[in-house]
Parts: C-alpha cells; sequence; structure tokens
C-alpha cells in the first residue's frame, strides 16, 4: 500500500508539472508579440549587464594582459587584503563618505524643497517657466560646468574674485584651497541636478487627490499647514525609494566631477574611490587591484541598500521590493 501511495505521489506530481508546463507554453503562444517586444530588453540586460560581471574574476587573480584571462595567477584575496592595509583606505573612505554626507544632507532635500515651491506656483506661465529654466543646467556637459566654475573662480581675473578684491582688497583661492573643494562640489551638484530632480517629485505631486486640500480649507489650514499635513505625506513613499537607492551609492561619488575638479593643492581631499579605480587601473596598469576596488564598492552598495530597505520596512514605509 505504500508502495502504491508513493507511486500515486510521484504520478500527482509528474501531472502537475506537465499541467504547469502547458499553461507557460500556452501563455508563451498567446502573448508572443509581448515577449518579442521585451526580447530587445532582456538582450541588453543580458549582454552588457550579466556577461561582463565574470570580469569581476579579475579581482581575485594577478592578471597580466600577455597571459591572458584563464592563465594569470589566482591569487584569491590578496589585492583586497592590500588595499584594506594601504594607508590610502582610510583617506579614501572619510573623503567618499563625506563628500556622500554632504550630498545626502543639503543635495537630496533639495529637489524636495523645489518641488513643493513649484507645486504651490498657480500660474502655469510662470511655472513651466521656471522649470524649465532649473532643467536646463542638466543637460550641460561636466566640463562645461567646470569650465565656468573656472571662469568664475579663478585668482587670475575671475569674476568672484575680481568682485572680492574690489570690496575687500583680499582673493579666495577657491580651486586649490582644500576647505572649499567639498563645498563647491556641492554646489555644482545642486545647481545642475536639483531641476532635474524635481520631475519625479512633481510627478509624485500630481497625483495628490484635490479633494484633501477642499477638506483642509473648509477645516482652516493654511498653505503651510496643507503642505506638511497632505502634500508631504503623499511623496513620502517616493521620497523613501530614493532615499535608499541614494544609500546604496554612498561610495559613488562620480568620477568626472571630482577628477575635473582635483589638483595638485587639494588632491589630500579630492581623492575619492572613482578617481582611485581610475588611477591605479588605467594609468598604473593595476587592472586586478582596481578591479577589487571597484567590486569592494559594489558589494558595500548592496549591502547598504537592503539593510536600509529593511529598516524602511520594519519601521512601517514602503521600499523598493
Amino acid at each position: 500500500m505504500g508502495h502504491t501511495t508513493t507511486t500515486d505521489n510521484i504520478q500527482m506530481k509528474v501531472r502537475k508539472k506537465q499541467s504547469t508546463m502547458d499553461l507557460f507554453l500556452n501563455r508563451l503562444k498567446r502573448d508572443k508579440w509581448m515577449y518579442i517586444l521585451l526580447l530587445p530588453g532582456l538582450l541588453y540586460f543580458l549582454i552588457f549587464k550579466y556577461v561582463p560581471m565574470w570580469g569581476v574574476l579579475l579581482a581575485f587573480k594577478n592578471y597580466q594582459p600577455f597571459t591572458g584571462f584563464w592563465n594569470s595567477e589566482w591569487v584569491g584575496f590578496d589585492h583586497f587584503r592590500n588595499f584594506f592595509q594601504n594607508p590610502d583606505f582610510a583617506r579614501l573612505m572619510r573623503n567618499t563618505l563625506l563628500l556622500s554626507l554632504y550630498n545626502l544632507v543639503f543635495f537630496f532635500p533639495a529637489p524636495i524643497a523645489i518641488a513643493l515651491l513649484l507645486n504651490e506656483i498657480r500660474k502655469d506661465f510662470y511655472k513651466r517657466t521656471i522649470q524649465t529654466l532649473i532643467y536646463v543646467p542638466h543637460f550641460i556637459s561636466m566640463v562645461i560646468v567646470a569650465s565656468i566654475s573656472y571662469v568664475f573662480l579663478t585668482t587670475e581675473g575671475g569674476i568672484v574674485n575680481s568682485m572680492l578684491e574690489q570690496y575687500t582688497g583680499h582673493k579666495i583661492d577657491f580651486l586649490s584651497n582644500p576647505e572649499w573643494f567639498r563645498p563647491l562640489i556641492i554646489l555644482q551638484t545642486m545647481w545642475k541636478e536639483c531641476g532635474w530632480g524635481t520631475i519625479i517629485f512633481l510627478a509624485a505631486l500630481a497625483g495628490v487627490d484635490t479633494e484633501q486640500y477642499e477638506a483642509a480649507i473648509v477645516d482652516g489650514a493654511n498653505r503651510w499647514r496643507q503642505m506638511w499635513h497632505i502634500t508631504l505625506p503623499s511623496v513620502r513613499s517616493t521620497i523613501i525609494i530614493l532615499l535608499i537607492l541614494r544609500v546604496g551609492d554612498v561610495l559613488e561619488n562620480g568620477f568626472e566631477q571630482i577628477y575635473l575638479m582635483t589638483n595638485a593643492l587639494n588632491r589630500e581631499v579630492a581623492d575619492v574611490f572613482d578617481t582611485y579605480v581610475y588611477m591605479m587601473g588605467i594609468t598604473q596598469g593595476a587592472f586586478s587591484y582596481s578591479t577589487a576596488v571597484g567590486l569592494f564598492k559594489s558589494i558595500v552598495g548592496v549591502i547598504l541598500v537592503f539593510t536600509s530597505n529593511y529598516l524602511a520596512k520594519r519601521f512601517g514605509q514602503s521600499g523598493i521590493y
């Protein structure tokens, strides 16, 4: 009897698996054009995102171009140990975290504040005009932004320093003084990206039920009360999702901007992981070592995303999954 029961269970599982396969094939046949439309996107991620992930094996090898990828010596975690024991590690970590902290404190809330202010403008002409003006810097190359900064702030005829010299009698070396490097980076980022960052928040604000505002007006709430009790709670989930993603990029400061604003006098505070990977991998040819540094950044980012998402869920907020 036990043998018969086992056989019946096996047959039931086989029939269930066959039924699932038939259902899948039927859906595939029914929605074949949808899957064909999906195919280019899947191929893009497969070819350009997943296949290159084999390159992280360089972090565990002593890669030499003349021996090839597969024939290079396997060294395990040696590059990671060398990186953590390197005196530059503490400096790079400090510079990277400070820039990320400043971005979180000053840059991240700025698009939210701008979106809230734009949402209060009732004249569509003024609202669209302001939106267009603050969107434009996003499309300007960071090379142009760095050049504009140089023209305005250089001590050799810069507009800002010329005015300072005229009114105060002295100049400030904004571009070479290490104390000014981080404020300049944050100000550049805010000027260039704040307007573009408002798009998501304005889209979220467009979905707020207007009846809530009408009810608040009946209850005597002014515009600030309406913003605090209706508008902000309505975009809270969007803010949390973007904050989680931003926390995941805490070790990503962007290579181009930092590299363009770095010079010999401010390098001590300007070097971050992104520029260090470039210097070690491209200029010095330490491909395996720089890959290990990049992999370390990615692992930390993944851990931070999962951790912040877990904490958001624990506190009753919506996460990214």
